[in-house]
Parts: C-alpha cells; structure tokens; sequence
C-alpha cells in the first residue's frame, strides 16, 4: 500500500523536508533506548526489579511494530501532513504523560501512546525517498537516511545516564515537548499536504491477526522472564506463532492485505527480512544488555555507563564515510558474509568483558562493533528494495519496517530473557552478576551469526545494479542547436 501512489514529491538538493523526517526518525528511535541507562533508578522509584523495566522499553517498540502496517492506510486516508503532525502532537503529549508516571503500569500505558503515535511517522521518509532516488543514487540516499536510526539508539544510554545522574530520569521526557512543539511547527509549513484518498478499505482482519501475534510474542516473552516455568507464556507464544501464521494465509489471498507479501519471492529482499531480523534481535538487545553490565555488573552509575556504550556511536561515525564507497567497490554478499562475521564476533568477545579488562581495550571492542553494525544495517537497508518493482514499493515498505520494528523489539525482550536463561547457570545468590551477562552475550552472538549465514542464499550478482555508476546511464539527446 502506498500512499503517495498518485503524488509525486519533487525532492531538490538541501531540501529542508527530508531533514524534517530525519528529525522525527531520530527522536522516535533515540527513545526507543533513552531509558535504558535510567532503568535501575526508575525500577526502584516503581518497586520493581530492574529487568521487569525491560517492559517499558518493549512495550514503545511493540506499539510501533503493530500499528506501522496501519499507518500507510491512515496517512492515505488522512492526508499525509495531517497524520504527520497529529503524530507529533500525540508524541509529546505521550512524553509529558511517561514523566509522570509513578507506577509500572501507568508508565506503559504512556508509553504505548508514545508508541502509536511514532508508528504514524515511520513511513513517510523512506517511502518518499525511495519513489524520487534512482537506483544508482539510492546507496548514498540509503545512508543518509538510516543514519538518525542508526545513531540515536546509540547516543540514547550516555544521554539518559547523564540526565539520570545529574537531574531525574522524569527529564528524559520532558526535553522532547520543546522537540515536539518545533517539529510541529516545521511540519506544517514543510509536509506537502496530499488530500486524502477513498476505496481502499482497510484491512481489519489482517490488523487483528498481525497485532495480536505481535503482542502476543512480546508479551510471552516478557512473561518467561517474570515466571519461567509457568504454562501461561508458553501458551502465549505459542498462540502467537499460531496467529501468526494466520496472518500471512490472510495476506497472500486478501485483496488489499495490510502487510503486503508479494516482495519476498524477490531472493535480495527476502533476505534482509529473514537474516536480517535476526541481526537487528542482537543489534537491538545490545543498548539493553550493555548498559545494565556496566551499571550492575562493574558497578559504574549510570553516566559513566553511557560514556562506555558511547564508543559503539563513536563506531558508527568512524564508519560512516566509508560505507557507500565500500558497497560501490565490493559486491553486497561478500560484504554481508564478512561485516557480518566481524559483528558476530565482537558480540561474543563481550563475553570476555570484565571490570579488570583495561577501559581502553573495552572501548576498542565496542568502536569496532559499532563499526561492523553501521556498515551492515547499511547494507540491509540499502539492498532491501534493489530488486522491488515500483508497484511492489509501498507494501515492500511497509513490511520491512514492520520487520525492523519487530525485531527490534524482540532484540529488547530476548535479551531480558537470555539473562533469566542465564541465572541458571549461576548461584542463584549471584544475581545479575558481569558472568550472567556474559551467558546472554553468547546467545545473542548466536543469533547474529544466523543471521549473517542467511547471506549465503543470496546471488553473487544481487545489488549489482546499485553498484552501476551515474555515467552508465543513457543521456537525453543532444538537440544540435
């Protein structure tokens, strides 16, 4: 589904729009871990155990994971700059409404809304990016826009654990209304306002079905971590992958399915779905996992913790000029195959991570994983829609960041859950000690090492038309005069 299938954005160089939606991309993804070096704190002010915290980062992610298959019927029916500046509205009010929580529950609740009202920003940017880039501009156009996903879940620890330690973490949320409250007023002067359309009906069953499996997988997993050996989050999870495999009989005999499925028959895609959501589970269970190693396993406040973490944005930056060149000199599987083997092995290298490692060589393991991270969620990103047709782009939209956003959230949960696993290999008077988390650095390196084989399926050719350059493109004609 797309809902500029009949609009077409003229995108000119130095336009003021995409940094708008790059903003919005940013300040959705940088709370997404924002909290996560807050979380002891926040634990002890609600009364509960820190790793039960891990329910407020998944439930933000899980909001945006069920509601992105809705939000491109709602932006076409709705107009595009109305949805847009609606979700700002809702965002900020959200945030106001997570400082003053004062239970677990009421702070879920607000961040769920903040969740929903992220998922109505998510397929503006890169949609319209991709219906107005060429394919032999769409490596640096890629880049460019997964940068602010990229960065913020990076930059949120050291920013949340300087907020935590020197104010209250209640200011984490309170900076985004001033956020907000600009965004808004640029979005009404630079969103193009496209009316909205009528006869596409929206797809209830396939919301129902595709939002319960969601939740249910999230919250299954959350359960294990409070109550392991209880049926009820095997029954949960299970019911999921049940409804689940609805959802998908659904979409492939819908006649306007919410989550469109024809794209994965293209090999490219489908592999930057399928390996890929497993490395985006470790990539996303890492801002979690790190932070609290720091905090309870060495002990550091949160502050410092952050600074540590800071080294992988650091990564990311270092890494940042050399990507599109690398992926214009060298063929996307080998560079998936090889960048992903690096990152799987800096994830479990931090399973050798102690307080009496010397900071500097820390520091050098999480640069270096966080330059193995930028050049591979490049690559992803930017091979996903190589091979996808015009008329396939909407749907392939919509499904990847669906895919993303899942993924991303079950990074957060399984990473809880690898910790619970991991208690039971210890005393079970150690607590979260730093070898718990080394057990739940293994199992997550697993996960990104399934993922990176997943490239193996791929044609050594795929991507090659990214690679073609500017001057290989016919010109228009001379006229003579």
């Amino acid at each position: 589904m797309s809902f500029f299938a009949n609009k077409k954005l003229s995108l000119p160089p130095g336009s003021a729009l995409p940094l708008l939606v790059a903003g919005a991309f940013f300040m959705e993804n940088l709370d997404a871990t924002v909290i996560v070096t807050a979380l002891p704190q926040m634990a002890k002010d609600f009364g509960v155990h820190p790793v039960d915290m891990n329910i407020g980062v998944s439930a933000y992610i899980l909001t945006l994971t069920v509601f992105i298959p809705a939000s491109g019927w709602i932006a076409n029916r709705f107009g595009t700059r109305n949805v847009f500046s609606l979700a700002l509205i809702l965002f900020t009010l959200a945030s106001l409404l997570c400082s003053a929580s004062v239970s677990l529950g009421t702070f879920t609740a607000a961040r769920m809304l903040q969740g929903f009202a992220g998922a109505l920003m998510v397929p503006v940017g890169r949609l319209v990016v991709l219906k107005n880039t060429q394919k032999s501009d769409l490596i640096r156009a890629i880049a460019t826009i997964t940068w602010p996903g990229l960065v913020a879940p990076i930059l949120g620890p050291p920013l949340g654990g300087f907020i935590t330690t020197y104010a209250s973490w209640h200011w984490i949320f309170l900076l985004n209304l001033p956020l907000g409250i600009i965004a808004l007023m640029f979005s009404r002067k630079l969103i193009p306002q496209v009316a909205g359309q009528k006869g596409v009906p929206f797809d209830i069953t396939g919301f129902v079905l595709t939002g319960a499996a969601c939740l249910g997988l999230i919250f299954g997993l959350d359960m294990f971590n409070q109550d392991a050996i209880s049926w009820k989050p095997v029954t949960m999870v299970g019911g999921a992958v049940i409804v689940g495999a609805l959802a998908v009989w659904h979409s492939k005999r819908a006649a306007h399915p919410l989550l469109p499925l024809g794209a994965l028959k293209i090999k490219s895609y489908a592999v930057t779905i399928y390996g890929g959501s497993l490395f985006r589970v470790a990539i996303g269970a890492l801002p979690f996992l790190l932070p609290l190693m720091f905090q309870l396993g060495y002990g550091m406040n949160a502050f410092d913790a952050g600074l540590l973490v800071l080294a992988v944005f650091a990564g990311n930056l270092a890494m940042k000029p050399f990507t599109s060149p690398i992926l214009h000199r060298f063929r996307f599987k080998s560079i998936m195959l090889v960048n992903g083997l690096l990152n799987s092995a800096t994830i479990f290298a931090c399973a050798l991570l102690t307080p009496e490692v010397p900071t500097a060589i820390t520091l050098l393991l999480l640069f270096a994983s966080g330059m193995t991270r930028s050049m591979q969620f490049t690559a992803l990103n930017t091979l996903a829609f190589s091979q996808v047709p015009p008329e396939q782009m909407g749907g392939a939209n919509t499904l990847f960041n669906t895919a993303q956003q899942l993924s991303t959230g079950l990074g957060i949960a399984i990473g809880a859950l690898s910790l619970r696993i991991a208690e039971h290999f210890l005393p079970a008077s150690a607590g979260l000690q730093t070898g718990t988390f080394h057990i739940a650095f293994i199992i997550i390196g697993v996960f990104s090492l399934a993922g990176t084989l997943d490239s193996l399926t791929l044609d050594p050719t795929a991507g090659d038309e990214l690679r073609r350059k500017k001057e290989s493109v016919p010109q228009p004609a001379s006229s003579g005069k």
